[in-house]
């Protein structure tokens, strides 16, 4: 545990975080976050962090070390997509009980468990997650992997991040220092060159980074390491050999990304692949930075040819979308790099940004959102559930993009909605993403199926007031029999 305290307090104390470096001594010892609620960390949890940046690495057998409930469906947490193993889309856990707790066969059974697992999968690699019980009860997992490693030849990676250390972002960042400490830089690649690259905090959400690799591919620019997004684990532990790199999420790998320039001289920049001018720009920074490592400075020119030639495409594909959209006012309450890439991208086209969250987002975001809206009325920290129902109730937005988390807001004031969180099932990146993305707020924005929901209900409306027709003998006689029965009047019928 001394070791686990040791690990969280060097991440609060990350030069690379410009809000950390603005803080005195003893603020910046009290961490990036409000401390955890008792009870409602669940899905914000450091465990549930770390499983996130890690569990896209494809080929590599993640178990969870404690109650079956910590797994849960943490292996579909993010919508990552992968090109070829599957082996992260099977949950492994080793199922702890209050028996075991009791007895204290904790560390037996996680070590059976890894044996289990060698012997039915043989993957090249096995990543340990304790859990809060674990954590708290004393399990020396550090000490089960080095075993297991050195018995069944495999690497067993330890990833301290239990629950209850902090915020889920506090989990991403101790998931970067488990790759730092046990991954990168074990295997030593045969092929480096000068052209290789490291892309961190990417996640292939629903595939989107296989728009912008062919990109890099046309370039000559090969991905040594994409974390996490469909990595494969040799791929992670030669990424030391890579001669720069872009941070897509700085909040989540801020300290994998300095610590790799500080120990392996990889040079890195901030960039994002959403939208036309992002996207250019950070093939440009891109190529720049392995002119600055060595590459040939031809890369450029060529690099200037691609960007003209998929621009000029991307613009004519989106020429038929601007009418229908130019002025469509647009409310994001998302966060992170989202925050002012979706922003940039949304305003390239003429759609007006009504408003935009930043509860997610570094300093270096909020000053890029500033920026671009030249207006800090748009910009909100957090908005609650009710403000968010009366800003779209009043018609200040023809649409909300966010998570899944507020689409019932948007459907409960009948507004047109869009995911574009992690559980999106389109891809947004690169050219063709922005278009895509351009498409589906049209498809949301001019469904014809608002026009209906916003009818006033059956119900609501007055009916008809009908001429009474001469009631027959039989009716008059059923009509007594009723109201003798329920105790009611014929005034209290109305006119049939």
């Amino acid at each position: 545990m001394s070791l686990l305290r040791a690990k969280i307090q060097d991440v609060f104390n990350e030069p690379g975080c410009e809000k950390n470096g603005g803080k005195d001594a003893k603020a910046r010892k009290e961490g990036c976050s409000k401390p955890l609620i008792p009870g409602a960390a669940a899905g914000g949890c450091a465990f549930d962090g770390a499983k996130i940046v890690l569990q896209p690495i494809t080929d590599v057998a993640h178990l969870v070390h404690g109650p079956l409930a910590c797994e849960g469906n943490s292996w579909d947490n993010r919508g990552a997509a992968s090109s070829g193993p599957t082996l992260w889309r099977t949950s492994f856990t080793t199922d702890l009980t209050e028996l075991d707790v009791v007895m204290g066969q904790g560390e037996r059974k996680l070590f059976k468990a890894i044996r289990e697992i060698k012997e039915a999968y043989g993957p090249p690699a096995i990543f340990v997650y304790p859990t809060c019980v674990t954590a708290l009860i004393g399990d020396d997992i550090d000490a089960v992997c080095k075993r297991a490693a050195e018995k069944f030849g495999l690497a067993v990676v330890p990833v301290n991040a239990p629950g209850f250390v902090g915020s889920k972002n506090l989990g991403n960042k101790l998931a970067g220092e488990a790759l730092l400490e046990h991954v990168i830089g074990t295997v030593e690649p045969d092929d480096a060159g000068p052209y290789d690259i490291n892309i961190l905090g990417e996640f292939n959400l629903s595939g989107e980074f296989w728009l912008v690799k062919p990109l890099l591919d046309r370039l000559g620019i090969r991905v040594r390491a994409c974390i996490p997004g469909d990595a494969r684990y040799v791929d992670v532990a030669g990424a030391h050999r890579a001669r720069a790199a872009m941070m897509v999420c700085s909040t989540a790998l801020i300290n994998l990304a300095r610590k790799m320039d500080e120990r392996w001289d990889i040079p890195f920049f901030e960039g994002s692949f959403y939208g036309i001018t992002d996207t250019s720009e950070a093939l440009r920074q891109i190529s720049e930075l392995l002119v600055k490592q060595g590459a040939d400075p031809e890369i450029l020119g060529r690099t200037e040819v691609l960007i003209a030639e998929e621009e000029a495409i991307a613009w004519k594909n989106l020429a038929a979308y601007r009418p229908r959209l130019e002025g469509k006012r647009v409310l994001l309450n998302t966060g992170g790099v989202k925050s002012w890439s979706v922003v940039h991208a949304l305003m390239e086209i003429g759609i007006e940004i009504v408003g935009t969250s930043v509860k997610k987002s570094t300093v270096e975001d909020k000053e890029r959102i500033k920026q671009i809206l030249k207006d800090d009325n748009h910009i909100f920290e957090q908005m609650a559930a009710r403000e968010l129902y009366a800003m779209l109730s009043e018609h200040k937005a023809d649409i909300l993009l966010s998570g899944g988390r507020t689409q019932f807001v948007a459907l409960k004031a009948k507004t047109p909605w869009l995911d574009i969180n992690q559980e999106r099932q389109h891809p947004f990146a690169g050219y063709d993403g922005m278009v895509e993305l351009v498409r589906q707020i049209d498809l949301a924005i001019h469904n014809p199926i608002w026009c209906q929901v916003r009818e006033p209900a059956p119900w609501d409306c007055q009916p008809a007031v009908r001429e009474e027709l001469p009631r027959t003998k039989s009716e008059t006689v059923t009509l007594h029999a009723v109201q003798e029965f329920s105790g009611t009047t014929a005034a209290d019928f109305g006119e049939c």
